[in-house]
């Protein structure tokens, strides 16, 4: 069984590097034709990379979801990435969230405590937990997407860009199949709540 796990969630990360690979393949096809396509797909694809909130936040989703394991491995990194395109809608068309910024420093803040605790919910409180705070980073990269010079590809970038935030933080996740390893992740759970703390304290 064991051997059948590794082989499996290995199967799932080429295939979503792969997916994530024909995400990118288009707009990148056409970078030298479209300045507006190429400058969209970067400006959507740095933005979660230039803020460590997003990026603790983001590879804390699949820190938990490998340590909770299948279905949650592939469950969670696919809900939190579909619930942001909801929160970045309303972003778009101007439909206010209060306290984003809090709330994105608090999703690093709870979902790093809940690696580090080691804690194991029932999935679907896993996966709203994982969507309510989604709500707060799509909303965040919404209001900046109205001004990119390529909206389109500037979606494509940052949903591209979490999809491998969270692919970082399930292979490090994938330590806790041996109990050192448990420990190392639980520690990283520590330290995205540590950084969270610290956005948190500036925005409050």
């Amino acid at each position: 069984m064991p051997v059948f796990e590794n082989r499996l969630t290995s199967d799932l990360l080429i295939k979503a590097l792969a997916v994530t690979a024909l995400l990118v393949m288009p707009d990148v096809a056409f970078a030298h034709n479209e300045a507006g396509v190429a400058g969209g797909l970067m400006s959507g694809f740095l933005h979660p990379l230039l803020g460590w909130d997003h990026i603790v936040a983001m590879v804390a989703v699949g820190l938990w979801g490998a340590f909770l394991g299948a279905p949650a491995i592939w469950i969670l990194p696919i809900v939190f990435p579909l619930v942001m395109v909801v929160g970045g809608v309303l972003g778009i068309i101007g439909v206010p969230v209060p306290f984003v910024e809090t709330g994105i420093a608090l999703s690093a803040v709870v979902l790093g405590l809940l690696v580090a605790a080691a804690s194991r919910p029932p999935i679907w409180f896993a996966a709203i937990v994982v969507g309510a705070f989604a709500i707060f980073h799509g909303h965040a990269h919404g209001t900046e997407l109205p001004g990119a010079s390529n909206p389109i590809a500037y979606a494509v970038g940052f949903v591209v860009a979490t999809g491998l935030l969270h692919l970082s933080g399930i292979a490090l996740g994938l330590l806790t199949r041996w109990p050192a390893g448990q420990w190392v992740v639980r520690a990283g759970g520590l330290v995205i709540a540590a950084v969270g703390l610290a956005f948190l304290s500036h925005v409050v």
